[in-house]
């Protein structure tokens, strides 16, 4: 006794739905994948290119009541803003934070600011730069 079997003959009836469900989840799939691509990389782009104001700290002098620190500004040309600066005592404690404001036509500032603190500061840590 032989058994008969139970599968089609390949090519004679056509594609199963499956394969249809299989081919149709793969193309939702790749769509669904190319957006989510897309939507990354556009928040990506425009949280780094959406910044006109950049900064960074070149040094500092820390005194008793007082941090000098010395700030080197890039900004398109005509935009005005400003720079968030903060000091930490040293046990990490923040005794000092403030903005200093940029405006003008120059594209590099290279300017020493003096952030006041409520006691001896050791470090000058630039928090961040926002456009008005």
């Amino acid at each position: 006794m032989s058994t008969a079997s139970t599968r089609l003959p390949e090519g004679r009836y056509g594609r199963s739905s499956d394969e249809r469900a299989d081919r149709r989840l793969k193309v939702v799939g790749i769509a669904l994948g190319a957006a989510l691509l897309a939507t990354v990389g556009w928040f990506g782009y425009h949280y780094v290119a959406g910044t006109d104001i950049s900064a960074q700290v070149i040094g500092f002098q820390a005194e008793d009541d007082r941090v000098k620190v010395h700030l080197e500004v890039h900004k398109d040309s005509g935009t005005s803003g400003y720079c968030t600066v903060r000091s930490q005592a040293e046990n990490g404690a923040e005794v000092g934070r403030a903005d200093f404001r940029f405006d003008g036509s120059a594209t590099r500032i290279d300017q020493v600011v003096t952030l006041r603190t409520t006691s001896r500061g050791t470090t000058a840590e630039l928090v961040g730069c926002h456009e008005d």
